[in-house]
């Protein structure tokens, strides 16, 4: 019985930490059901526009394709903040510490417009997610940056303007950080939800006191390790984590 149970705890110990090195995980909150991917400020998270000076990315096989020129890969990604119908970002649009787009500050039509909206921030040495307002005031330096709207969850509140019981539900994906900026949290749904019930999962399932969302409708996961590469018409900015092509999948 010493050897079974020796057995049984090893086993569970290796399945914990298999669990905990992987990047991406399925998992269920209040009866739907989530996808969400880990990076730490340690890890070379990008954001990915333009491959050259007039073609964007447009989808995850071509940002690999690119990487290979590195010795790189990416270890998951999804589409990385809203854009025009030629792909440019709406709002703020940084990368590799080129403002490719301006801040927009202004209350507007549709999702983004729904202030507060917010900027996703990746820093040298953390990440930020900072109300859009906040931001073009006291702007931090950001290798890479991307605005979108609204915010789900604002210093641990749900956006103010959220329905409980809206029948709007859609596919959707979005980003939080937590509160010492040295973990950001990619979340996509596998079932339709609406707004509030997003912004739950990020507050009270993953506990992180700052959320944005990214997109609806055109959200798409790429997580080698979960065998899910998601397809589809031409994305415009795509956010991913970076890692050796020898890196194992997990």
């Amino acid at each position: 019985m010493s050897l079974r149970r020796n057995i049984a705890a090893l086993a569970a110990f290796l399945l914990c930490a298999t669990s905990a090195a992987a990047d991406c995980a399925n998992t269920e909150f209040q009866g739907q059901n989530f996808t969400y991917c880990r990076a730490q400020a340690s890890d070379d998270l990008r954001l990915f526009l333009y491959a050259n000076e007039t073609q964007v990315y447009g989808n995850f096989r071509t940002v690999d394709e690119a990487l290979a020129k590195e010795g790189k890969k990416l270890a998951f990604a999804m589409n990385g903040s809203m854009y025009h119908p030629d792909r440019r970002p709406v709002g703020l649009f940084v990368q590799q510490g080129q403002e490719i787009s301006r801040i927009v500050t202004s209350e507007g039509p549709g999702n983004f417009g729904l202030l507060p909206n917010g900027v996703f921030c990746i820093e040298a040495d953390r990440f930020t997610l900072i109300e859009s307002r906040s931001f073009a005031a006291a702007p931090p330096e950001c290798d890479y940056a991307a605005q979108s709207g609204p915010m789900l969850v604002i210093d641990g509140a749900y956006h103010p303007r959220f329905l409980t019981d809206s029948d709007s539900r859609l596919i959707r994906n979005g980003v939080g950080v937590t509160a010492d900026g040295r973990r950001a949290v990619f979340v996509i749904t596998n079932t339709p939800v609406n707004f509030y019930e997003f912004a739950r999962f990020f507050r009270e399932y993953l506990e992180l006191p700052q959320a944005l969302y990214i997109d609806g409708n055109v959200s798409r996961l790429h997580a080698p390790a979960l065998r899910r590469s998601d397809w589809g018409g031409l994305l415009g900015p795509i956010v991913g984590k970076v890692v050796d092509a020898s890196t194992p999948t997990n």
